[in-house]
């Protein structure tokens, strides 16, 4: 049952007010403190800086290339049908495919600007195409070991 009274619509009117109040102290009381923020990072980035974001990218694509590694290894095991038919190596890079190719898209999708500007974009590209490699081959021979199990 709906209430029409007076005093429910004031109650109503008065909510929205202070929602809309916290709205606009949260939005320009939050906002003020990071314009006057500054940047720690040196505005010169030449190509031998390393920078956290360069060294998160490169460790996304050492991730990403080891799980392409261990993923076509786990491939030519399956192929071969001794042992555990590569389906222990298939697991482990399925699931340091996905680490790295979250951690590339989170650098790339965060980056402020392009290549050269020290915010590991070509890293974070890298690792997300070493991951997806990583993971079809995986995928593969774990499709494999199943045929012949």
């Amino acid at each position: 049952m709906v209430d029409v009274s007076p005093r429910a619509g004031w109650m109503v009117s008065r909510f929205t007010h202070v929602l809309s109040a916290a709205a606009l102290v949260a939005v320009f009381g939050l906002a003020t403190p990071t314009a006057g923020q500054v940047s720690d990072q040196s505005p010169t980035v030449t190509v031998t800086t390393l920078t956290p974001e360069r060294i998160v990218a490169s460790a996304a694509a050492v991730v990403g290339l080891i799980g392409a590694i261990i993923g076509g290894l786990a491939l030519l095991r399956s192929v071969r049908r001794i042992g555990n038919s590569g389906r222990r190596g298939a697991i482990v890079a399925l699931i340091l495919g996905p680490i790295s190719l979250v951690t590339g898209g989170l650098i790339v999708a965060t980056a402020d600007g392009g290549l050269g500007t020290g915010n590991g974009i070509a890293g974070g590209f890298v690792a997300i195409a070493l991951s997806l490699i990583g993971m079809a081959l995986s995928g593969l021979a774990l499709v494999r070991s199943h045929r012949t199990a």
